[in-house]
C-alpha cells in the first residue's frame, strides 16, 4: 500500500500504470533499503544500477577492508603471543591467500545486495547510469522512466590531492586496492592519515610491507582528540608504520618501477605502490540535476533535515547528501525517508539521531557527539570523565589495556553530550553511550546498570561512576565523616 495523493491505493488498481511510485537512483546501502522497503509496503519501485550492486560498502570499502583487518589481527596476535605466555610465533602466510580470502568473505555477503534478492522484493532493477531528463523522469539508456518520488543514493568516491604528476603514475585507491593489487609491494606510500589510510597502513604493514603515511595535517585522525588519535598513532608505529605529518606532497613522478613523492620541505619518499586515501567527492556527475532544478554544491546535494531536496519531490540519502559517510547513516537515511514517504506529516529528521563512527584499527578509535577539543573551541562548558583501559579486569586478562574511555556530559549536568573510546572493541563499546544519548539517559542510569563481569562493556559503568562520585560534594564528604565519627 501506498499513500498516492491522500490515500492508499492497492497495487492491483495500478497494473498498467507506467509511473513508478518510487524511482532509486544507485544501489549502494541508501539505495537497496529504501527501495526494498517501499516494494515490500506495495508501492512500485525501479531502480537503476550503473556498477557493481552493493555499492562501496560491499565491493570497495567497509566489507573487503574489515576482512583483511581480521586476517591481520590474527597475524600481530601471534606475534604477540609470548604476552598470552605461549611462545611466540613468526606467523606464515601469503599475501595472495590473505587477498582471496577477503574477496571469498565478500563473495559470501554480496548475495544480500544482489540483483536477484532485490527483484525477488518486487524492485524492477535497470542496470545502466540514470539521468533526470526532467524533474519527474530520468533516462536510462534508451528508455524514459516516469515516478511520484525520486531517491538519489549514487554515493561518492575517493577524491584526489592537487599534486603534480599524480595523474601520471600508477595509483591506487579504495575503489581499485582490493581487486587490482596482485602481489606485495615493498614499499607502500599511503597520501592521507584518515580513517581509510590508517586502517590499510596497519594492514600492510602487518604484511610486512614497508608504509609510510603522508598526512597533510599535524596529526592522523584530525576530527579526533589529538590524545585518542595519539594512541592509535603509537599503535601504527609500534607495527612499523612510518608517519609523516605536515606533510606537503608536490609532486609525484615514476622512474622504472620506483614511485617518488617529493615534500615541500625538500624529502623525497620512494615506493613501488602509492594508495591515494586524501578524502572523498560525491557522485553528482552525470545525473542530470540541472534538468531536475536539484540544487547542489561540491559538498553534496542540497537538502533539507527531512532529506528532502529542492525539488519536494525527490529524496537524496547516503555519501551524496554530503552529510557524513559512513554505512549505517546511508541506512538511517533510508529508513528517514521511507517513513517520510508514508506518513507526510510530522516530517521525521535525518539530524536528530546522534551519530556515532569508528576507526577499525587496532585498536579501534569510536566516537559519538562532542569531542573535548570540539567543545572547548565552541565554548560549551562541559565535564569530562574518562576511565583508562588499563584499569579494567577484562583488559588486563585479554591483553589489551591501550586506551581509554572518556565521556563529556553538560557542565553540572547529567546529560551525555559525546563520548571517545579508543582500544579493543571500542566500536561495539560505544553502542551503550549511543542509546543513552538516543533515549536522552544519563550517566547515572548506566552507573545503576549492572554490566556482566568481566566484559569491556563495564567501560561505559566505569565512566559513569566516576561521574557519580562527582557529585558527593565537600560539604557531603564532612557530613559522611561525621556519620562515621571522623574528625
Amino acid at each position: 500500500m501506498l499513500e498516492t495523493a491522500g490515500r492508499l491505493t492497492p497495487m492491483s488498481q495500478r497494473k498498467g500504470q507506467e509511473a513508478y511510485d518510487v524511482f532509486v537512483v544507485g544501489a549502494g546501502t541508501a539505495g537497496l533499503v529504501t527501495a526494498a522497503a517501499m516494494a515490500g509496503l506495495g508501492a512500485r519501485v525501479g531502480l537503476a544500477e550503473r556498477g557493481r550492486m552493493g555499492g562501496d560498502c560491499l565491493n570497495t570499502g567497509c566489507v573487503p577492508s574489515k576482512a583483511l583487518i581480521s586476517s591481520t589481527r590474527l597475524v600481530a596476535r601471534m606475534r604477540r603471543a609470548a604476552e598470552w605466555g605461549l611462545e611466540t610465533a613468526d606467523p606464515r602466510f601469503s599475501f595472495e591467500k590473505v587477498f582471496a580470502r577477503m574477496r571469498q568473505r565478500r563473495e559470501k555477503i554480496a548475495p544480500h545486495d544482489s540483483q536477484e534478492r532485490l527483484e525477488a522484493a518486487g524492485v524492477e532493477v535497470f542496470r545502466g547510469t540514470a539521468r533526470f531528463v526532467s524533474s519527474r523522469e530520468v533516462a536510462v539508456g534508451e528508455r524514459r522512466l516516469a515516478a511520484k518520488r525520486f531517491v538519489i543514493a549514487t554515493g561518492g568516491r575517493p577524491a584526489l590531492p592537487p599534486v603534480e604528476g599524480l595523474r601520471d603514475v600508477p595509483f591506487f585507491t579504495n575503489e581499485t586496492v582490493f581487486d587490482e593489487l596482485k602481489s606485495r609491494p615493498d614499499r607502500l606510500a599511503i597520501l592521507g592519515g584518515g580513517p581509510i589510510g590508517c586502517e590499510l597502513g596497519q594492514v600492510f604493514a602487518r604484511l610486512d610491507v614497508k608504509v609510510t603515511i603522508l598526512q597533510r595535517a599535524d596529526r592522523i585522525l584530525e576530527r579526533e582528540d589529538r590524545d585518542a588519535s595519539d594512541v592509535v598513532r603509537g599503535a601504527l608505529e609500534a607495527d612499523g608504520v612510518r608517519i609523516v605529518t605536515g606533510a606537503d606532497v608536490r609532486r609525484a613522478s615514476r622512474a622504472g618501477g620506483t614511485l617518488w613523492l617529493d615534500l615541500a620541505g625538500g624529502e623525497a619518499i620512494e615506493a613501488e605502490a602509492l594508495l591515494v586515501a586524501s578524502g572523498r567527492a560525491p557522485n553528482l556527475e552525470g545525473l542530470g540535476l540541472e534538468e531536475a532544478g536539484v540544487a547542489y554544491t561540491k559538498k553534496g546535494i542540497t537538502i533539507d533535515s527531512s532529506l528532502r531536496t529542492s525539488q519536494p519531490h525527490i529524496y537524496a540519502a547516503g555519501d551524496v547528501a554530503g552529510l557524513g559517510q559512513f554505512t549505517h547513516l546511508a541506512e538511517q537515511h533510508a529508513r528517514t525517508i521511507v517513513r517520510n514517504i508514508l506518513v507526510p506529516w510530522p516530517k521525521a529528521r535525518a539530524d536528530q539521531a546522534p551519530l556515532p563512527w569508528c576507526t577499525y584499527t587496532d585498536p579501534e578509535l569510536a566516537r559519538v557527539g562532542l569531542s573535548e577539543e570540539e567543545a572547548r573551541g565552541r565554548g560549551i562548558a562541559v565535564d569530562v570523565f574518562r576511565f583508562e583501559i588499563s584499569e579494567l579486569d577484562r583488559a588486563i586478562v585479554e591483553s589489551e589495556e591501550r586506551g581509554f574511555v572518556k565521556v563529556l556530559t553538560a557542565k553540572g549536568r547529567d546529560q551525555i553530550l559525546g563520548a571517545t573510546i579508543v582500544g579493543e572493541r571500542a566500536g561495539d563499546v560505544l553502542a551503550e553511550i549511543v542509546l543513552a544519548m538516543q533515549a536522552r539517559v544519563g550517566l547515572s542510569t548506566i552507573s545503576a546498570t549492572i554490566h556482566a563481569y568481566p566484559t569491556f562493556a563495564e567501560l561505559n559503568r566505569r565512566a559513569a561512576d566516576a561521574k557519580v562520585r562527582s557529585r558527593l560534594t565537600p560539604f557531603a564528604r564532612r557530613l559522611l565523616a561525621l556519620r562515621w565519627g571522623h574528625s
